[in-house]
């Protein structure tokens, strides 16, 4: 890995192991692994809802909303790529991947592959409040997504470029900032984060962008629920730094 930041975050994505690290012994693996193994969300999904969500999933075709959501469907199941991970539905909404199922993705795939309307990509920005319903929810969107992420990057000077390798981002020249990383947490539904750092007398600066097909594609409580949920694993991967 190209970073101890990097190795962090693949760990919390199993793809690595705390025992590959050729520095740790054998009693930081094991705090380590202890504090791993009591993670859990701190806002869990409502099951009422998604038991709701699983009921559309069985009224409609995955194999035509595939086509039309950026998705694939074989073998009975409809796949999805979520930042470089793939998802897999079946025809009673029930999700499966070959990594750990994080809840907040949950409900906004499972929103986003039943919601009727559906548009693609524009490669036209907007910021959240200009997103339909975005001004209810822009407190806490800033307090909870732009906010946290702004303090993160601070601290953490090498996590951006990390999460382009761990969650196949791409940069992008935008706006005079320092980094302009484009994440997919779904296929249709891109995110722009745009970093500027501190400079002398002026604090940093974090924005973070939406193309305008998300506001067609994907409730405003689901994009805010994706978005904070992507912001707090990021901030796990931070501190889990080694």
């Amino acid at each position: 890995m190209p970073t101890c930041l990097a190795f962090s975050g693949a760990i919390l994505l199993g793809r690595k192991k705390l025992s590959d690290c050729p520095f740790l012994d054998l009693e930081t693996i094991a705090r380590l692994n202890a504090a791993l193994d009591i993670r859990n969300d701190e806002e869990p999904l409502q099951a009422e809802f998604l038991n709701r969500l699983e009921e559309k999933i069985s009224r409609i075709s995955l194999a035509e909303r595939a086509a039309t959501i950026g998705a694939s469907f074989n073998n009975n199941l409809l796949t999805i790529n979520s930042m470089g991970k793939a998802f897999h539905v079946d025809r009673q909404g029930k999700v499966s991947s070959e990594c750990h199922i994080i809840s907040w993705v949950v409900a906004p795939l499972l929103s986003y592959i039943t919601n009727e309307k559906h548009t693609k990509i524009t490669g036209s920005w907007i910021t959240f409040r200009e997103l339909k319903g975005g001004m209810e929810w822009q407190n806490l969107f800033t307090s909870r997504c732009e906010k946290l992420l702004r303090k993160l990057a601070d601290e953490n000077p090498t996590l951006l470029e990390d999460i382009i390798e761990l969650f196949k981002g791409e940069t992008i020249d935008i706006f005079q900032a320092d980094i302009g990383l484009i994440l997919h947490p779904l296929p249709h539904i891109p995110i722009l984060i745009c970093y500027q750092a501190a400079d002398e007398d002026l604090e940093s600066e974090l924005t973070i962008f939406f193309d305008q097909c998300c506001a067609t594609n994907l409730h405003i409580k689901s994009i805010f629920t994706l978005c904070s949920g992507i912001v707090k694993m990021f901030e796990k991967i931070a501190q889990h730094h080694l």
